[in-house]
């Protein structure tokens, strides 16, 4: 096991539910890597195992179209400050400490982030953080700014929206990771986090041999009992 990382004081110590994760193999975050039609396959996946866990595409927007991500989620929770905005920008005190989640970070990981809508969770200055920490990328039930800068240094984010309202007045970080609940979906810390661009073009390269044929004029009938990829799960012994 990993020795815990020193706080960086950010948080009160009780606020941090775990300084290390339970590491999963690197195996299998390959093996998640190496898919072609990441979440379609997974979504499939998860759905003959029972398990909710998909989140569209148009609920959590990537915030760069050609990323894709897997990693484990290093979570912070986030909500709305209960003092006034004027009331915070007199103190000069950012109530967003999601840095801390940072700090606890590993290579590869995913910040996932229970933010606060119409206001940013996580900004350019979080993103540089992040990228210097070699996180994947980072998903934010909430509102993210500069986006462009985030871009342009290779950190993806999947956010339910951008504003340019900054968080550090309206929004405090009260833990860093313990179970947050993204999109309605509970996520804990280290949990496997995969994220790309699901569009119509995902479901036709994987059903591009059926379609070929269609398309060459094979009898409807022959079409639909061609088998598609994901009606049946490849035995993996």
């Amino acid at each position: 096991m990993n020795t815990p990382k020193e706080l960086l004081g950010k948080l009160d110590a009780s606020a941090v539910g775990t300084r290390v994760l339970l590491r999963l193999a690197q195996e299998i975050l390959l093996g998640f890597r190496a898919l072609g039609d990441l979440t379609g396959t997974v979504s499939d996946a998860m759905d003959q195992c029972g398990i909710a866990g998909a989140v569209p595409g148009s609920t959590l927007k990537p915030t760069d179209p050609g990323a894709r991500i897997v990693g484990q989620a290093v979570t912070v929770l986030n909500r709305r400050t209960e003092q006034t905005v004027a009331a915070a920008v007199a103190r000069k005190v950012s109530g967003l400490r999601e840095i801390e989640a940072h700090n606890l970070a590993e290579p590869g990981d995913i910040l996932v982030i229970q933010g606060v809508a119409g206001c940013s969770s996580l900004g350019g200055i979080s993103a540089s953080v992040g990228k210097r920490q070699g996180e994947a990328g980072a998903v934010v039930d909430g509102g993210v700014r500069d986006i462009d800068h985030s871009r342009s240094i290779g950190y993806p984010i999947w956010s339910s929206g951008v504003s340019p309202i900054t968080g550090k007045w309206r929004v405090e970080t009260v833990a860093v990771n313990v179970p947050v609940v993204v999109a309605g979906i509970s996520v804990r810390p280290g949990d496997l986090v995969i994220a790309d661009e699901v569009v119509a073009q995902a479901s036709a390269r994987s059903d591009q041999e059926r379609l070929a044929k269609l398309a060459a004029g094979i009898p409807l009938p022959e079409f639909v009992a061609i088998p598609r990829r994901r009606d049946k799960l490849p035995d993996r012994g």
